[in-house]
């Protein structure tokens, strides 16, 4: 049996890869795949797994829900934060309060449900998701004017612990209903929530950053470990006290992620791959939770709460925050209002609230399910169209940016360069090279001495200059070294008469670089540098 579920869990992982290739080509978020594989292995699906655990759904979601906001922190860029930061703390924060009572006040009116179910309700879904709304963005490169992806970035990033908050003292208020609530316990509860998750925050991660400063991690892979077991105690400290651990793990996130600290690039591409499979196990199991056949009674009510999430709750709250500082036109408020995704979080506190001892007189897991669909696929689909017709892209801008991955992922290449007696450099001024855009001449070495060359700065004979760029990067190229060992067939070819697979652009040879002419020789133990595409 264990066999047969680890071949299972493998063909899973295998498939959701595969769909993320499909989807990011379409420009559909691969999360949508994972909702529909998990419905064909539900229980009428082509495998049947029979999942009615809630509870452990509830549990299973609530770690996986940790390293997303921990990694909504570690991978947002301060620098590029640090201009919006103010609204996009007020449309996480108020942005997210004013959501929820609007579609409350919705759900109460319009509907007819309960004061406590309809604020419930608002609660849950008042969040936005960063995953869904990023996987667009970056899978189309789509670059956005005024700093609108940054602000998207850390308010979606940020915006999940108010949600929580909220859906924890609206289940509080109806698990105390019949009892007789008591308000000092919701103030309480929420002075709590902020002021225990906060500090928690911050005093985590200043622990983990002295730790990193003075004590050196030795042996591969042990980093990772240590930031993830801080990941977990950011989460779990703060919540043993009536914290709010989603808080306090997406500050210690953002704060470690904008260190310097060694061997970060790989722990971000650690927790990206992380996060990529906690959002996989989230989607996957709200497919195994979802029942399609019992869906009918929830696709009006979600319908009607989602048209009036995306026409109504989120433009009113969007504008009543950012219409005062006048900095934001209101095309760019209609694409901040457009691009607020509902996703994980919101499956997250729907399973929450009806896993627990209140049981709500609607099918909110159902309602949620289907508002996240709709969200998702048509809303989520629609990004590039709508900020195409709202001019508010601009080729200039790199997405990429926004996230902390982009330093890391976009090294610099330094290269050196020796002024010899033939060099057509000899002689001339910087700015007579014609250095084409994106390569700079960073120093000058002569005889021990440091030059920062200026633009009539001469290069003289013995020179060594050093020339920077930008390191190269397509997933389509690939760039390989081979050693011709004893006993290889090129040893004493020339390049003309080989037919390798590749260009060879570099030799290497006794410490040497030899760029290579059709007449070069190979030889014995040369390292050739060979260019592959696809």
């Amino acid at each position: 049996m264990t066999t047969f579920f680890l071949i299972l869990i493998s063909a899973v992982i295998l498939i959701c890869v595969w769909l993320n290739n499909i989807s990011s080509r379409i420009g559909v978020p691969t999360l949508l795949a994972f909702i529909v594989l998990g419905i064909l292995f539900a229980n009428n699906g082509i495998i049947p797994l029979d999942f009615e655990d809630r509870e452990l759904a509830r549990e299973t979601c609530t770690v996986a829900l940790v390293f997303i906001m921990f990694y909504g922190g570690f991978g947002t860029r301060w620098e590029s934060a640090r201009p919006i930061a103010g609204e996009a703390v007020l449309l996480a924060s108020l942005g997210v309060v004013l959501t929820a009572g609007l579609t409350g006040l919705f759900c109460h009116f319009a509907l007819g449900w309960s004061w406590i179910e309809s604020m419930l309700m608002g609660s849950v879904i008042s969040s936005t998701d960063a995953a869904s709304v990023f996987s667009i963005l970056r899978s189309k490169k789509l670059g956005l004017r005024n700093n609108t992806a940054p602000l998207l970035e850390m308010e979606s990033g940020s915006n999940d612990p108010c949600s929580y908050m909220l859906t924890a003292i609206f289940l509080s208020a109806a698990d105390m209903q019949g009892q007789g609530m008591s308000g000092w316990g919701l103030v309480w509860m929420t002075t709590a929530q902020i002021a225990f998750g906060a500090l928690g925050g911050f005093g985590i991660a200043r622990l983990a950053g002295i730790a990193l400063e003075r004590f050196r991690i030795k042996g591969a892979g042990f980093d990772s470990l240590f930031i993830l077991a801080v990941a977990i105690a950011s989460y779990a400290v703060p919540d043993l006290v009536g914290g709010n651990g989603y808080l306090s793990a997406y500050i210690v996130g953002i704060i470690l992620g904008n260190r310097e600290f060694s061997n970060k690039k790989a722990l971000v591409g650690f927790f990206d791959g992380v996060t990529g499979l906690m959002q996989v196990i989230i989607f996957f199991m709200l497919g195994l939770l979802v029942r399609p056949e019992m869906l009918h009674r929830a696709i009006l009510p979600a319908l009607a709460i989602f048209v009036f999430l995306l026409l109504a709750a989120r433009p009113l709250a969007v504008g009543a925050i950012l219409t005062p500082l006048r900095r934001y036109s209101f095309r760019q408020q209609c694409l901040i209002s457009f691009a607020g995704l509902r996703g994980a979080a919101s499956i997250v506190f729907a399973i929450m609230a009806t896993s627990g001892a209140y049981s709500p007189h609607n099918d909110i897991f159902g309602i949620v399910f289907c508002i996240v669909l709709l969200s998702i696929s048509l809303q989520g689909s629609l990004i590039p169209f709508v900020s195409r017709k709202l001019r508010m892209t601009d080729s200039g801008e790199d997405v990429m940016k926004t996230f902390n991955d982009f330093a890391d992922d976009s090294q610099l290449q330094f290269t050196v360069v020796e002024i010899g007696p033939k060099s057509s450099w000899k002689g001339k001024t910087v700015r007579e090279l014609g250095l084409p855009r994106g390569l700079l001449l960073a120093l000058v070495l002569r005889n021990g001495v440091r030059i920062a060359p200026k633009g009539l700065t001469v290069l003289l004979e013995g020179d060594r200059v050093i020339i920077v760029s930008r390191a190269f990067e397509d997933s389509s190229v690939c760039f390989r070294e081979s050693v011709l060992l004893p006993g290889n067939e090129l040893i004493g070819k020339r390049l003309n008469e080989c037919r390798k697979s590749g260009v060879i652009i570099l030799i290497r040879r006794n410490d040497r670089d030899i760029i290579p002419s059709g007449d070069t020789l190979l030889k014995e133990d040369d390292r050739l540098v060979i260019f592959t595409g696809d």
